[in-house]
């Protein structure tokens, strides 16, 4: 029975996943969570008190995935730039991600404060990844730096969403270069 039970809650994720890329946050709602799982609305709820539980559950399952593939992109490289830039790219990749900006959009709207919380400590903990190639490149303030390379990655969403939105010129990978080309001329001096 329990396995069921989380393969029902996996089935409703999923539906989730992809309501929230195909519609946006308009689209994630009881009705449409049953019909893509052919479960009664009324058994949703039996899993999902609202909407912003649904959104808190991705949250917490699909965050630390997006946290190793952006570590694993880390890892894969030689130099301790190298593993910036893996930062940044990965993160910029990640913000592309039309479901992982409708998560992060809702996210911002619809859950307590408690649950904001919670994904700003995820959020810290990707941070903390950056923390050691600072070191590595002989930084004297390696956290600050990285709290501070965070604001560049942000910033370069902001204008890559600006972009995707028509309103500017600059195109996603010109505009990840700039962030990784910032980050590490930026970084560089002690």
């Amino acid at each position: 029975m329990a396995e069921h039970r989380q393969q029902q809650r996996a089935a409703l994720l999923d539906a989730a996943r992809t309501l929230l890329t195909a519609g946006g946050m308009e689209a994630l709602t009881f009705p449409a969570l049953a019909a893509r799982t052919g479960l009664a609305r009324s058994s949703v709820y039996e899993y999902f008190r609202s909407r912003a539980a649904v959104v808190e559950a991705l949250c917490e399952v699909d965050f630390p995935l997006w946290a190793a593939e952006i570590e694993a992109g880390m890892e894969s490289c030689d130099t301790a730039a190298g593993r910036i830039e893996a930062y940044v790219r990965g993160q910029l990749a990640l913000a592309g991600d039309p479901r992982h900006r409708a998560v992060v959009a809702i996210s911002a709207l619809e859950l307590d404060e408690a649950a904001r919380e919670r994904i700003r400590a995820a959020h810290r903990n990707l941070v903390g990844l950056v923390v050691q190639a600072l070191e590595d490149l002989g930084h004297e303030g390696p956290r600050l730096a990285a709290a501070l390379l965070q604001g560049i990655v942000e910033a370069a969403v902001r204008q890559a969403e600006q972009s995707a939105a028509g309103g500017c010129a600059e195109s996603p990978d010109a505009i990840a270069d700039a962030a990784v080309a910032l980050a590490l001329r930026g970084l560089d001096r002690r």
